[in-house]
């Protein structure tokens, strides 16, 4: 049957991917309307280290859902979706075709299965998982996670604090897993469809280069004074969502006298590198995913091949 929703494109891939200048061309090219899917740069003053695109850039192509909400004020993969979807229905009733465009997997993920029916966040049980994790370390917790919900742990990386003490939560408050529940969620028919490219350069090595040289270029665009800002605000700490960003945590942690500028780059520029594993991880699963080689002669064009054949 012919397939009648209106179309709606999702640019996703690891951080250093080249993400953004890809869809400014887009914009440019095809008159696509830009949403960020993006856990740090929804946050004012998160400029640097979130390689927010420059006012330059967001004059040539806006992008919506940047600059949302204060770094004090926790986002969540439920407030995304929410906002998202009213943007995508704005960007499709003024006859344009929307681009979301991001590495932030759990907010793709969310938009489009929806959001399992969940219990709320518990603050006192969250003080408490926080308090084990800071005495035990996270590897406890998820050890933890292992023995109750060992699919969650699998998916669930050892190092993510969010999504640990969140599983552990859900399972704590519910007596059931979350990978169970998730399980239960019945398929809704999403109200577009979908073409999923995933940009990404075919040698990882290429990547860590990448990544390296951009987390030396944010220290040297003033990434430190920008955390040091924020952190002279008094009403922030490292528990918040926003600053346990990768690159936000590390440099905190510098001004707080726990490393010093050598040790600052090398964990920077490692703890990106296992956050663009985790995301290609996503990608490697993600059904029906049109891989774009970010290297290759000409990812614009390759790109326009695949929405010509789409159908936008």
């Amino acid at each position: 049957m012919l397939d009648t929703r209106p179309p709606a494109i999702l640019l996703m891939g690891p951080t250093a991917a080249g993400k953004t200048d890809l869809a400014i061309a887009l914009h440019e090219r095809l008159g696509y309307e830009l949403i960020s899917v993006d856990s740090a740069m929804v946050y004012r003053g998160m400029d640097i280290g979130s390689a927010k695109p420059s006012p330059e850039e967001l004059a040539r192509a806006p992008h919506r859902l940047i600059d949302i909400r204060d770094p004090a004020e926790p986002y969540s993969a439920a407030e995304f979706r929410e906002d998202a979807l009213r943007e995508m229905r704005a960007i499709t009733a003024a006859g344009r075709v929307p681009l979301l465009v991001g590495g932030t997997m759990m907010y793709l993920k969310q938009l489009l299965l929806g959001v399992a029916n969940l219990p709320s966040s518990d603050p006192a049980l969250r003080a408490e998982l926080e308090e084990q994790a800071a005495r035990h370390g996270l590897a406890a917790l998820h050890e933890a996670l292992a023995r109750v919900d060992p699919v969650s742990a699998v998916r669930i990386h050892p190092n993510d604090p969010q999504r640990l003490m969140r599983a552990l939560e859900v399972y704590r408050l519910s007596g059931r897993p979350l990978s169970e529940l998730w399980a239960e969620q019945r398929p809704e028919t999403f109200p577009w469809r979908t073409l999923s490219i995933g940009l990404a350069p075919a040698n990882r090595s290429v990547l860590h280069q990448r990544i390296a040289r951009r987390f030396e270029a944010m220290l040297e665009g003033g990434f430190i004074e920008e955390v040091a800002a924020l952190r002279a605000r008094g009403d922030l700490s490292q528990d918040l969502p926003a600053m346990k960003s990768v690159g936000y945590r590390q440099v905190w942690e510098t001004l707080d006298g726990d490393a010093d500028l050598e040790s600052l780059r090398y964990r920077g520029i490692v703890a990106t590198r296992q956050l663009a594993k985790r995301q290609l991880t996503w990608m490697r699963s993600w059904e029906q995913l049109e891989w774009v080689d970010s290297l290759g002669d000409d990812p614009p064009g390759d790109v326009l091949k695949l929405v010509r054949d789409f159908g936008t």
